[in-house]
């Protein structure tokens, strides 16, 4: 039975792969930023053990991890939280920069670190779910795409990094999922949301799930996911 470490559980992609992995009797380590979400996701996945720590504070992962029982076994770590805040960049803030790099960037790297010793023991697979806009950025994108080309670079440099040590590193960018990320966008970008325009976060669930899947002979790099309307 494997184990898999899940950021972003609590809705969205992150909890369309928590329930499909949870339906088949994995086991799940879910991460929550407090410890009355962590509630809320054991409730929601009776049988799931919790980690708590702020990814928007990664400089304070490593004491919070150290008052918890850490997961001796770690087959797959799915990086699948991430913030958005819009703004041209003559407005953006430091504040606004340094969130944006702390929770999609800098805390998957701090998560990575925590649990390679796991993940090279099981010769597991680290997946970042990215974006679209860590292949390009528009206008008013700047501080998220900046995030999202840093954590391809990440993924990058970790898969040769940690190739002879059998594990594996996935990139999955998909393109504008309907979930409660992208009505924020919406509101900022002030414009109507339409969930049917926009790729099914159970059709994200799928790719990821086909890549952990994979027979150990196969491993899939980059994964870019559009929407097929």
């Amino acid at each position: 039975m494997a184990t898999h470490v899940i950021t972003g559980a609590g809705s969205g992609i992150g909890a369309a792969v928590a329930r499909r992995l949870h339906a088949r009797g994995d086991e799940l380590v879910l991460h929550a930023r407090d410890a009355g979400r962590a509630k809320e996701l054991a409730a929601e996945f009776p049988g799931s053990r919790t980690l708590v720590g702020d990814l928007a504070d990664p400089d304070r992962l490593s004491w919070a991890f150290s008052h918890q029982n850490m997961p001796e076994q770690v087959d797959s770590l799915l990086h699948i939280a991430g913030v958005v805040d819009l703004g041209p960049v003559g407005e953006l803030t430091p504040k606004t920069w340094r969130h944006q790099l702390n929770v999609n960037l800098v805390a998957p790297a701090e998560l990575t670190r925590h649990f390679l010793p796991q993940l090279r023991v099981s010769q597991g697979h680290v997946v970042f779910v990215n974006s679209g806009a860590g292949l390009n950025a528009h206008a008013e994108w700047s501080a998220y795409a900046a995030s999202k080309h840093g954590l391809k670079a990440l993924a990058d440099s970790l898969r040769h990094e940690e190739h002879g040590n059998g594990i594996r590193v996935t990139s999955v960018y998909p393109g504008r999922t309907a979930s409660p990320m992208q009505v924020k966008v919406h509101q900022q970008e002030g414009k109507e949301y339409d969930a049917s325009r926009w790729i099914d976060p159970e059709s994200v669930a799928t790719t990821i799930l086909l890549a952990i899947d994979l027979p150990r002979d196969a491993e899939v790099n980059d994964l870019t996911v559009r929407p097929g309307r």
